[in-house]
């Protein structure tokens, strides 16, 4: 008789919601987990989440632009109201690293376009204060008065859009991607800036004519190289605002007004790094990330709010006695995406070199209602991200490629869920996972050797839009987040030897089902195949690619306990792989 997917296999491998009916089917926490997870519960403080966001979410960051600066200062100053000191000898630290930045720390105050007065006057097409990250990184000011030049629809980037059409000293309007066209209109045909609708399938899907409102005035924000020669200009469009300049174009020419006040700021990148010691292996570090850049609420205003929060949290409660000090050192980092990452790992060797396990923060606090995007676990690549399964769909972030031979198992994955599982278990929170897909920081940490996994929302249909604001956060779903993270990175800095037991049961379990499904799904697409020796050679590889992943992901539970594995774990570490076998 076939073996169906039971209620933990189905939560565990397609991260499914966790309903009354399953609750009883989660796999129990080690002790010290659980511990972890009341503290967590009581001490998230979702208000100030929510008004980190709030503060941010005021500013274009870009690394060394004033609110970039400012987001760093302003979370550093509340990390130093609860309990973190400057003072590199207390057990609770906060400090700001600095180095070369290699951006322009680009900002700007006015950045406007709207029909020449010439041409009848009206409201503006596009402007800061209504459509907020409109115009394009990297664009340059106007001259004084703003600058004047005619608009030209070229539709698309090939070079039969521009045949014909005078470009040079134009505005050239276009549904193509911002950069392509910006090559083509300015470096190549002299345009003075380029206006792109140009969004994600997913925020306005191709050849859509029915939009909503909302739809209608959504635009993605974007960039234009850096070229101090050119000195251009890219505006983001809605369509409700290129419609507006189409139709204007078909009555005759048509002159458009820009006004742009932009600064570049010559002034190092930061990275924010707070740090509670470890008593027993200060050396070795479980390391929690947010990025910082970026104009949006949910990205990444909301997961630097909530690890602000949990950072709070844990160290609050740690000085008041409700939880001891970790084993391992806890840290947290709030940078430059990758780069800040990238240059931590580079500037602190010996630090970096003791990560034991990596947690990314990135639009941890999306309202799911307003946004679409569920709550995801991005897990460390294990062989879903290598070989397409029916169980593990991708999101449309899309599949990276990632090589058989680069697969290390560990427990991260399966610990973090069954954490995460836990909290959905109280509070009916939807938990789903995908395959690793990189494109946060913990694709820096995972090319360093970490184990490493995203706490993210998607798909989201205002990711990177002028929608990205604070109404379309929720303070429940960052505390949801917060928690789980908080729990599973103080419980793998403080394991005991009795947790790892837990730990290898919850392992074996998920091994076993994860096998026992894989076995389902390959005989489906064997007998679907049409070349079935190539198919059943497949099938082959990914069910001993598994048993190879949970092998090591079973030996990774020996360095689980900083006072280091007993005789007993090692024993019923062996026995799990002979089962997995």
């Amino acid at each position: 008789m076939r073996r169906a997917a039971t209620p933990w296999a189905l939560g565990l491998l397609l991260g499914a919601r966790i309903t009354a009916g399953a609750a009883d089917a989660v796999q129990a926490l080690p002790h010290s987990a659980e511990r972890a997870y009341h503290t967590m519960s009581s001490r998230f403080d979702a208000g100030k989440a929510v008004e980190v966001v709030s503060f941010m979410e005021q500013y274009w960051r870009l690394a060394g632009n004033a609110g970039y600066n400012a987001s760093i200062d302003h979370i550093h100053e509340g990390l130093l109201g609860a309990g973190f000191s400057t003072s590199q000898t207390s057990r609770s630290t906060v400090r700001i690293d600095e180095f070369a930045n290699q951006g322009h720390g680009w900002d700007y105050r006015v950045g406007t376009i709207g029909f020449d007065a010439d041409a009848g006057g009206e409201e503006p097409l596009l402007s800061r204060e209504r459509d907020r990250v409109s115009l394009a990184i990297n664009s340059f000011s106007t001259p004084a008065g703003g600058l004047r030049a005619p608009l030209v629809d070229v539709a698309g980037a090939a070079p039969a859009d521009f045949a014909g059409k005078e470009i040079r000293g134009a505005i050239v309007l276009t549904d193509a991607p911002l950069g392509r066209v910006w090559q083509a209109a300015v470096r190549q045909r002299g345009a003075v800036g380029v206006i792109s609708t140009s969004v994600a399938s997913y925020v306005r899907p191709p050849g859509t004519t029915q939009l909503s409102e909302t739809q209608q005035d959504v635009l993605q924000w974007d960039a234009i190289p850096f070229d101090a020669s050119l000195r251009s200009f890219g505006f983001k469009s809605s369509w409700r605002a290129a419609a507006r300049m189409r139709q204007r174009l078909r009555q005759g020419p048509v002159p458009l007004r820009v006004t742009i006040d932009a600064t570049f700021s010559v002034g190092p990148n930061r990275t924010l790094v707070a740090e509670i010691a470890g008593r027993i292996r200060p050396d070795e570090r479980i390391v929690m990330v947010a990025h910082v850049q970026e104009p949006g609420a949910n990205d990444n205003g909301s997961g630097c709010g909530t690890l602000y929060a949990l950072a709070r949290a844990l160290n609050e409660a740690i000085l008041s006695g409700e939880l001891p000090p970790p084993d391992r050192t806890l840290t947290f980092l709030w940078g430059d995406e990758f780069s800040g990452s990238r240059e931590w790992i580079r500037a602190h060797p010996e630090d970096a070199r003791g990560v034991q396990y990596m947690f990314a923060l990135d639009m941890t606090g999306e309202d799911v209602t307003r946004t679409g995007g569920t709550f995801l676990i991005e897990k460390q690549a294990d062989p879903s991200a290598v070989w397409p399964r029916p169980s593990d769909p991708h999101s449309e972030w899309g599949a990276g490629t990632i090589a058989p031979g680069s697969l290390n198992g560990s427990l991260l994955n399966d610990l973090h869920l069954a954490v995460s599982l836990r909290r959905a278990r109280d509070t009916g929170w939807t938990v789903r996972t995908n395959p690793y897909e990189g494109g946060s920081d913990h694709t820096v940490f995972a090319a360093a050797g970490v184990p490493s996994l995203l706490n993210w929302h998607f798909t989201d249909r205002y990711y990177h839009t002028n929608q990205d604001r604070v109404g379309m956060v929720s303070a429940a779903e960052m505390q949801n987040v917060g928690i789980a993270v908080a729990t599973s990175g103080w419980f793998l800095a403080s394991a005991t030897a009795s947790d790892a037991m837990t730990v290898v049961s919850l392992v074996e379990r998920a091994a076993r089902e994860r096998l026992a499904l894989e076995l389902q799904q390959g005989r489906t697409l064997v007998a679907s195949a049409a070349d079935k020796p190539t198919a059943e050679a497949t099938e082959s590889k990914v069910r001993a690619a598994w048993i190879l992943w949970y092998g090591q992901a079973l030996d990774s539970v020996r360095r689980l306990p900083a006072a280091g594995p007993t005789d007993a774990l090692r024993r019923r570490i062996d026995l799990a792989r002979r089962r997995v076998d």
